[in-house]
This record gives C-alpha cells, structure tokens and sequence, in this order.
C-alpha cells in the first residue's frame, strides 16, 4: 500500500540538496511525494522541477500566487488523489522544520526510512474514528506522526 506526502515549498532553494532528496526519494519505494511550491521567488519550483525529472515518486504542482498552507496541502492533495487514488496522504511545510538543526534533509530521510511505520501509525488512527472521514478530514501532519514515533519507539530523531 502507498502512502502519499505533500511537502509545502516556499523560497527554500538554499535548504535544499538535491542530491540528497533524490537518493532518499529513490530509495522510497511505497511513497509517493508530492513537492508544492507556494509561489516562490526564487529558484526553488526549478530546483523542485529537477528533482522531479530523476525521480518516478516525485510530483510537482506549482502555486503562482501565494496561498495559505492550508490552500496549498489541499492543492497537494487534491492532485495526489486524482493521480494516485491513495488513501493515506500526509503533508508537512517546510516552514514548520528547524532548518537551524536537521531541516529538509533529515526530514527526507525519516520519511524515507519509517514510511511503513507511519502508514500503520495512520491505519491505527484511522480506525480509532468514529466515522468515516473526508479526504482534506484524513490528511495527517507527517511532523505529528513523527513526534509520536519519537516518542513512543525513540526511532526518529528530528529537531522540531
């Protein structure tokens, strides 16, 4: 079963490497991203872009005009459930990282390395529910997920 993440850009062309995000992204084999830029400024939709021509996991969807993050995960989603029908969409922004600590680059990498995890995690969150949820009700914080994990398994190590 794949699981899909949103990733919100916004001017983060110097927080992200390249080569880095495309050999975590590679070796994800279940996971489908989908990389949107908010109305950038600078180079980031080209650095997305090239990201997304190494990588067959990787999508792309471009804001023009700058929107909430909430605006912007629901545009992730949409056009992931459109494209891929998953059931299990989570989002992060990369506003929300301490690019001071880990950022970008240790977040690629955890998702990368407990993305089973996460989709168990969320399948047991899931059911926990009461009632059957919306696809916008279902998108979880992939930063929660992983906050929970750190905690309960001591796994993920990502500074928050």
């Amino acid at each position: 079963m794949k699981i899909g993440i949103i990733i919100i850009f916004h001017n983060n062309e110097k927080e992200i490497d390249r080569d880095c995000f495309i050999e975590h992204s590679n070796l994800a084999e279940n996971l489908e991203l989908c990389l949107v830029n908010n109305d950038s400024k600078d180079n980031t939709f080209k650095i997305l872009q090239e990201i997304k021509e190494v990588c067959a996991n990787v999508s792309v969807v471009n804001i023009k005009k700058l929107k909430s993050e909430i605006a912007a995960v629901r545009a992730g989603a949409r056009y992931m459930f459109n494209q891929f029908d998953l059931q299990h969409i989570g989002f992060v922004s990369t506003n929300s990282l301490n690019t001071n600590q880990h950022g970008l680059n240790e977040l690629i990498k955890r998702i990368s390395e407990n993305q089973k995890v996460i989709l168990k995690y969320n399948i047991n969150t899931l059911e926990k529910k009461e009632i059957k949820q919306t696809l916008f009700q279902s998108l979880f914080s992939v930063i929660e997920y992983l906050k929970q994990l750190n905690e309960e398994n001591h796994i993920v190590h990502l500074q928050y």
